[in-house]
């Protein structure tokens, strides 16, 4: 297991390109997607310098996703509901995406590797038990190692179905940011109702500070109940971004962090990407 952490820490851009691949949602004033802009209409920045768009895909484009599951001692009698809402996710999700499912507690568990198979999903997320504790950071970095060594797909994420209460890790909050950023990785989260009042606000936090940075987003829920539609509803963002790519006109790979920006030529309208990455240098990279 410790190996396996290590690994997806350690993993870094693939070796054969340098390609920068940034997922981007673009929505206007009244929180609906713009799904018709052309690539004239975006400009990416890195450290303030405008950069050439060579990639450009629009809405739809299949993903490669991880379904990290909680399956801790808080979710004995929310389980259910909790598997509901990760059939729910698959069911909106595009037919054509690769889908892996971890199921987590004291610690990670593949229960499924990638596969568009909704049965053999459906199976694996009711494997769990809902007993131990909750080891978040450290599924997270599993999730990562199989998104880079094994994803089809340029657009990558990791959705976290959790009450975010991480009480059992080995690895740290900016080790998995520091990752997902190196792997262009965009993290969601639902985050569930705490029943510990003293420790929500620094799960809300964590799932707050995991997704914003690298351009995913959360949905904290107060109701249960709300799980299925929250699913839906990020299964339905992740189809409407766009995705960019571009070469750095830096290739001075340095293991420095860079700064994206993403602008968007249309009136009143909210973008959302990933921060940044990390440009790391050509001997601490590993292959795919």
């Amino acid at each position: 297991m410790i190996a396996v952490l290590l690994c997806a820490l350690a993993l870094q851009f693939h070796a054969e390109s340098r390609l920068v691949v940034v997922d981007v949602s673009v929505r206007s004033r009244s929180g609906a997607a713009v799904t018709d802009l052309g690539r004239e209409a975006f400009t990416v920045f890195e450290n303030g310098r405008p950069q050439r768009i060579s990639v450009f895909l629009g809405e739809n484009v299949p993903v490669s996703v991880g379904l990290v599951i909680d399956n801790s001692g808080s979710m004995r009698d929310r389980r259910s509901k909790v598997e509901a809402a990760a059939l729910a996710f698959v069911r909106a999700s595009n037919p054509m995406d690769e889908i892996l499912v971890i199921n987590f507690a004291d610690r990670p568990r593949l229960d499924v590797p990638f596969t568009t198979d909704a049965a053999a999903l459906e199976a694996g997320i009711a494997a769990g038990n809902a007993i131990g504790g909750t080891a978040l950071r450290d599924a997270i970095a599993v999730g990562e190692a199989h998104l880079v060594q094994h994803a089809r797909h340029d657009r990558r994420v990791l959705l976290l179905l959790t009450d975010g209460n991480d009480n059992a890790s080995m690895v740290s909050r900016d080790q998995v940011k520091k990752s997902a950023a190196a792997h262009g990785i965009s993290i969601y989260a639902i985050g569930l109702p705490q029943e510990n009042g003293s420790t929500a606000g620094r799960a809300r936090h964590e799932l707050d500070d995991l997704t914003d940075s690298t351009g995913g987003l959360v949905r904290h829920l107060e109701n249960l109940d709300d799980a299925d539609a929250a699913a839906t509803e990020i299964a339905q963002q992740i189809r409407q971004q766009y995705t960019l790519g571009y070469v750095p006109a830096n290739l001075a790979f340095d293991g420095s962090y860079r700064r994206i920006r993403v602008a968007v030529k249309a009136p009143g309208v909210t973008v959302r990407t990933r921060a940044g990455y990390f440009a790391t240098p050509d001997d601490m990279r590993n292959e795919k």
